[in-house]
């Protein structure tokens, strides 16, 4: 099920600024060399990212899920002078190609690439966050929420993404993926520490805002 028609998604990006050179180049290779090529971000997802990002001007940036490496150089974009940003993914196979995507975007002094099980990750990090994207395997957003919480400042942002699962969220019937993200963004609603919205930017995200 799409969220919005083709034609209305060929419009968003006709009408959307150009990716970079190096992002459509990471792009092209995704498609054509990686398995589930639709998991990156993309065009317009990547600059609305990237605009999240600039808004902010965040010191650290925390990403679980880095698949190829698409929305990191997006959201690293809008880091300070000294800022960092942190990506988490457990695929091990992947880690040659995000480096050299990374360096190409000249930005191998700002992004820490981290392999491992995201679940044990994020609790080596000391660090404070000001945004936090979440972009990994829906069974545990849940937890990833529950475990990024506390190192995310006052005011910051948790960014969420596939939460309307291109539309199976409102279906009745749900399979386990569906089902897990349905129960995330009911806690979310419910979490008088935060103040919410979905954004249905291609398969939706949901904008956390902590008090």
């Amino acid at each position: 099920m799409n969220l919005v028609s083709e034609e209305i998604e060929k419009y968003i990006e006709r009408h959307s600024t150009d990716e970079p050179e190096v992002l459509a180049a990471l792009h092209r290779k995704t498609d054509a060399d990686i398995l589930m090529p639709q998991m990156l971000s993309g065009k317009v997802q990547g600059q609305f990212l990237k605009f999240i990002s600039q808004m902010i001007k965040p010191e650290r940036v925390l990403e679980i899920g880095t698949y190829t490496g698409y929305a990191a150089i997006c959201l690293a974009e809008g880091l300070t002078k000294e800022g960092k940003l942190f990506t988490i993914d457990i695929n091990e196979e992947l880690e040659d190609l995000v480096k050299t995507y990374i360096e190409k975007a000249g930005l191998q002094k700002k992004i820490i690439q981290i392999i491992g099980d995201a679940r044990e990750e994020i609790q080596k990090l000391n660090e404070t966050f000001d945004l936090v994207f979440i972009d990994a395997d829906k069974q545990n957003y849940s937890l990833y929420y529950d475990l990024v919480f506390d190192k995310v400042r006052s005011g910051g942002f948790i960014l969420a993404d596939n939460v309307l699962w291109s539309g199976k969220i409102i279906q009745e019937q749900k399979d386990k993926d569906t089902q897990k993200l349905a129960e995330f963004n009911t806690r979310v609603q419910q979490d008088n520490r935060v103040d919410n919205v979905i954004i249905s930017i291609r398969d939706g995200i949901m904008m956390i805002r902590k008090k």
